[in-house]
């Protein structure tokens, strides 16, 4: 039987989730969707909203959130709608979660991998984040939630771009990429967006395809170069996920802001992104007992890892990528005639030591 493909919807409070949930839940798609509501407090305001007009099934939690304390609950709920589905109680094709505004996704998208009977049954497609244009530089400073939730995201919506001026919108959006260069990021109003761009967009699946933004991948040189420069918007560099030191001539990049709610200097952000290339084939056992050791010490704080790497002893490319501490890899389609046998990764975390895993894997090259 096939897997049932499931959603995460984040984003801070007040984002506009359950605004996007409603809309997707009532567009004349004829798809049965099911509904893991999940909104912080005792009061679940968002059911009265969503039942209104829709026939979908929305099951509601009404205590606590979806997230690592209560992972239980998401898992029990999940074998829940799965047993009812199997006897035909309910009848869903597809799963969206709409986590609490004050969740880290991290723990609600280990649930899909942690849990065999979970894993046989559901497929876990991505993890879309709305981000609040007028209130983001605030809510990106003050809350590590937030940060995170845009590091995990396959795909960001930014809502309410209409209440502030395009200078501040362009700052967020540079600022979002510093963050989670592989997340595609759109502006929405009220919610309308194409299914196409909420289902389907298999951000888990070990494909071959390592979606970055091409301006953060243009190649001039090796990708940890120090002093890398960055002059948005033009781009013509080598990427921009510069750390302290490096340089990024972005106006949002300046510390004096005549709007002065909360913009600020966005390298100090924790959740940052970088990206390592190499033409060198990877030596296997080398590779994995380093990515190992990494992981065993900095998973907590590694949100996001994808890669497509050219590894010695097979001609074709070897697709990794991980949520914390959980990672695997697959044999991927082979390189094609005339493509540069690159390995690209991508890591997004918390305060990672850039350098040690740059460093290390430069020691894993043949």
């Amino acid at each position: 039987m096939a897997l049932i493909p499931a959603t995460i919807l984040t984003g801070f409070l007040g984002s506009g989730k359950t605004t996007l949930l409603k809309r997707v839940l009532t567009e004349a798609h004829g798809q049965k969707i099911a509904v893991i509501e999940n909104e912080f407090g005792e009061e679940n305001i968002d059911n009265d909203i969503l039942v209104s007009d829709t026939e979908e099934q929305i099951i509601q939690m009404s205590n606590g959130c979806i997230c690592c304390t209560i992972r239980e609950d998401l898992r029990a709920t999940l074998q829940l709608l799965a047993a009812k589905r199997r006897k035909g109680l309910l009848n869903f094709e597809r799963i969206v979660i709409e986590t609490t505004g004050l969740a880290d996704p991290g723990p609600v998208a280990q649930t899909f991998f942690m849990d065999d009977e979970i894993a046989e049954t559901f497929l876990l497609d991505s993890i879309l984040t709305l981000v609040d244009a007028k209130h983001a530089a605030q809510q990106l400073n003050d809350r590590q939630e937030a940060r995170r939730q845009v590091g995990f995201a396959d795909q960001i919506f930014i809502s309410k771009a209409d209440l502030v001026s395009a200078e501040e919108l362009d700052a967020l959006q540079h600022r979002l990429k510093h963050m989670n260069p592989r997340a595609p990021q759109k502006v929405v109003h009220f919610g309308e967006v194409a299914l196409s761009e909420v289902f389907d967009l298999k951000g888990f699946n070990l494909n071959a395809k390592l979606d970055i933004d091409p301006d953060f991948l243009t190649d001039e040189g090796h990708d940890h170069a120090h002093g890398e420069h960055c002059d948005h918007p033009s781009h013509q560099h080598d990427h921009h996920d510069h750390e302290h030191g490096e340089h990024c001539n972005h106006p949002s990049h300046d510390h004096e802001h005549s709007h002065g709610h909360g913009h600020h200097h966005h390298h100090d952000d924790d959740v940052k992104s970088f990206v390592f290339r190499s033409e060198r084939a990877f030596d296997p056992a080398k590779l994995e007992d380093f990515l190992g050791a990494i992981v065993n010490i900095y998973g907590p704080r590694m949100l996001r890892y994808k890669g497509v790497l050219n590894m010695r002893g097979t001609e074709r490319k070897v697709i990794f990528q991980g949520v914390h501490q959980l990672m695997g890899s697959d044999l991927g389609p082979m390189w094609a005639d005339g493509e540069a046998k690159m390995s690209k990764m991508v890591f997004i975390g918390i305060d990672l030591p850039k350098d040690i895993l740059l460093q290390g894997l430069e020691q894993c090259l043949v």
